[in-house]
């Protein structure tokens, strides 16, 4: 048995999920025609009490979108050092937008007001690039599943304002921020001015992310999108399973939170694990020992058929999700009493 802990974008539809995405009714989403994308979007919508939605193949090309929408070339985007819209997009807030980023130094990807109010630039200096929007992550992912207090994302809203810059929320596992620290969707489409929303993360659907806003940016944002090569045609096959995520595997998320703490405990237990960060989701980011190297503690647990990734730097991750089951909690425990390496 093969137990897969690298992501948890490598779940596979459930039954139940196939049922309903081989159920339903579709059209050319092109021509704005497919009826279950439409009903995925308004659901969104409602959901977060903002006016508008767009569904997109992944959620580098929502939030790359998002960028482009609050952006004009030679600006600048202010994010922590850690976030994915500057480490895993493949550069594209420069390629796809000609903007910088002005990296802040958070913990576990986290800032606070006064380091954005004092990276913003002096619109007034033409020699620095206009700060133009803000973007956080919840929860993030290099920083292991960690969640925002949500004061300090009021407070950083409201130096957005004050500034007259944009607030981006890269949200793909928001889900499991709102589960974890028992908040609501409307708080969070009352804040911000886009969300992206990943359904192929801990929700478990096969592929698919959101973008929400007010219609006039998501009126750009279909513009975008089709600059972007993200328009598709009969797409509500996957925008089903969207929307059997929604109303499926979002309580259960928590069930994902509980194991990851289990693994936490027997990572810290272990002779080669040096370090454990908190763990409040589904991420689980750890250190090794300097008796080993990471490398070596990934192949020791790929004999034993355990699949993990290293994120660089020392960092090792594990991450629970909708097809790791409690058999294969109770395996990996086992395997990491008993180690040898």
């Amino acid at each position: 048995m093969e137990i897969n802990l690298i992501s948890d974008t490598i779940t596979r539809p459930t039954v139940e999920m196939l049922d309903a995405m081989m159920a339903a009714k579709v059209g050319d989403d092109v021509f704005m025609a497919d009826p279950t994308v439409i009903e995925l979007q308004e659901k969104m919508a409602n959901m977060f009490g903002m006016e508008a939605a767009l569904f997109f193949p992944s959620g580098t090309m929502a939030n790359q979108t998002a960028i482009k929408i609050h952006t004009q070339p030679g600006e600048q985007l202010i994010c922590d050092k850690w976030a994915h819209v500057f480490n895993f997009e493949g550069g594209g807030a420069a390629f796809n937008s000609g903007v910088s980023c002005c990296l802040l130094d958070g913990k576990r990807g986290m800032f606070n007001a006064e380091q954005v109010k004092a990276a913003i630039n002096d619109p007034e200096n033409y020699h620095l690039p206009i700060s133009s929007v803000v973007a956080i992550e919840n929860s993030t992912n290099k920083g292991g599943g960690a969640c925002w207090d949500f004061t300090e994302l009021q407070k950083i809203g409201k130096v957005c304002r004050d500034n007259g810059l944009a607030y981006h929320l890269d949200g793909a596992r928001l889900f499991n921020a709102l589960v974890a620290k028992n908040e609501t969707p409307k708080q969070y489409g009352e804040l911000f001015d886009t969300i992206s929303i990943c359904l192929s993360k801990g929700l478990g659907a096969p592929i698919g992310s959101i973008l929400l806003a007010n219609k006039q940016q998501i009126k750009k944002a279909i513009r975008i999108r089709k600059l972007f090569g993200g328009a598709m045609r009969q797409v509500g096959y996957l925008a089903a399973a969207g929307i059997y995520a929604l109303d499926n595997h979002v309580e259960r998320l928590s069930v994902d939170h509980e194991r990851a703490k289990k693994l936490g405990e027997a990572l810290q237990n272990s002779e080669f694990v040096k370090n454990v960060e908190p763990i409040e989701t589904n991420i689980i980011i750890f250190y090794v020992n300097d008796k080993i190297s990471e490398t070596d503690f990934v192949n020791a647990l790929n004999e034993k058929n355990i699949l993990i990734i290293s994120m660089g730097n020392g960092k090792l991750r594990m991450v629970t999700h909708l097809d790791f089951t409690d058999q294969m909690l109770e395996k990996v425990v086992d395997v990491l009493n008993s180690l040898s390496i």
